[in-house]
């Protein structure tokens, strides 16, 4: 884990389509990259490097025209929705340097979420970010937890918290865990889908007695349940839980969510989890019909993801302790997390090695003559 910091060459999701309204700069930082994205007036979401070509000015802090055009705060020049520069104030009366244009971060709106790709441009050519229906079934009521976590923490630590449930007892217990959870058996599943490497956990179980939270949404007091979790990608990990009455899977007794684990890194340290709930419509809550099971669990589950926060931050701040002869027990039920790090840090090696020489950096003789 200590030589992990992140994945760039991946499709991260960024934010909910909603949350891009037309004309409104957004900063973020991603992968350790500063970037400003917009909608365009044409109704486009488009992303570059934060930085103006001039001075460095963070163009996200600046602002944009009746035009369209962006126009940094610092003097002045302005970039279309393409990241060319289009006007320098002061040379007016110059040709604008060919230099003078901002890069390109590649960037793609699909099922009601924006993507974003932050390592090489070229790798992500043929690659699609992972579909998420869920986001857009007209079956589903599906909405997004209302809280975006902004966690101290390493994004591949997330990661492995969401394939594991067997810290659901004791970190969960009294709302999604039990200490009956911790003998449900894992079985692993891992394969290769759309270009990314997934790995899944199932865990099947019989005659299970639910903890409050489930009861609450799903009703049943003793259920038979399928409960997969799945890494898509690094920035999507997604929970299937399916409940029913003993005999009764696959039946129109059957009731449970999907939730998407929407997650990208900020840096080493650092991540963004957003997290869309969806359910089947028409369900609601056990104590309360006049809501559907979705909004009940976008209301409760706030509690759950803020012990997972405090359990995230608390592992990372052990990290700034070198090793010194520590390493990490891994035990049978930890397989999947064990393949997950295996595979992101397989690819975080391919990148470094794909990696060219630095350059330095040179001032275009253009621009100051």
């Amino acid at each position: 884990m200590s030589e992990f910091e992140y994945v760039r060459n991946c499709w991260y999701p960024i934010g909910f389509s909603e949350e891009f309204e037309t004309s409104k700069l957004k900063g973020l930082k991603i992968a350790d990259k500063p970037v400003v994205v917009w909608r365009t007036e044409e109704g486009e979401v488009v992303a570059f490097d934060d930085r103006c070509c001039h001075k460095r000015f963070p163009l996200s802090e600046s602002k944009l025209l009746d035009n369209g055009n962006l126009e940094c705060a610092y003097h002045g020049l302005q970039y279309d929705s393409s990241g060319q520069c289009v006007e320098i104030p002061s040379q007016a009366d110059r040709p604008i340097p060919k230099q003078a244009h901002l890069r390109n971060i590649p960037v793609c709106e699909q099922d009601r979420i924006v993507w974003m790709w932050p390592g090489d441009p070229s790798a992500c050519e043929g690659i699609a970010p992972p579909r998420t229906q869920e986001a857009v079934d007209e079956n589903l009521t599906a909405m997004p937890l209302p809280q975006v976590v902004h966690s101290p923490s390493n994004y591949l630590l997330l990661i492995e918290n969401l394939l594991d449930i067997s810290h659901f007892y004791p970190l969960h217990d009294g709302n999604i865990g039990d200490r009956a959870n911790s003998d449900i058996p894992v079985q692993l599943e891992e394969g290769e889908q759309d270009g990314f490497k997934y790995v899944r956990t199932i865990r099947e179980v019989e005659n299970y007695k639910q903890p409050p939270y489930f009861r609450e949404w799903f009703h049943y007091e003793v259920i038979d349940r399928v409960h997969t979790h799945t890494m898509v990608t690094p920035g999507l990990t997604r929970v299937v839980m399916n409940v029913a009455p003993p005999g009764q899977l696959g039946t129109d007794m059957e009731r449970g969510y999907t939730l998407l684990h929407l997650h990208y890194p900020v840096d080493k340290s650092n991540l963004v989890w957003r997290i869309l709930i969806s359910s089947r419509k028409g369900h609601t809550p056990l104590n309360d019909t006049s809501r559907s099971t979705t909004q009940a669990i976008a209301d409760m589950f706030h509690a759950v993801v803020a012990e997972d926060e405090w359990a995230l931050e608390r592992q990372q701040k052990m990290m700034e302790y070198p090793d010194e002869g520590y390493s990490e027990l891994f035990l049978g039920s930890d397989a999947a997390l064990r393949r997950a790090r295996q595979i992101m840090l397989s690819m975080q090696r391919a990148e470094r090695q794909a990696e060219p020489a630095p350059r330095r950096v040179r001032v275009a003789q253009e621009t100051i003559a």
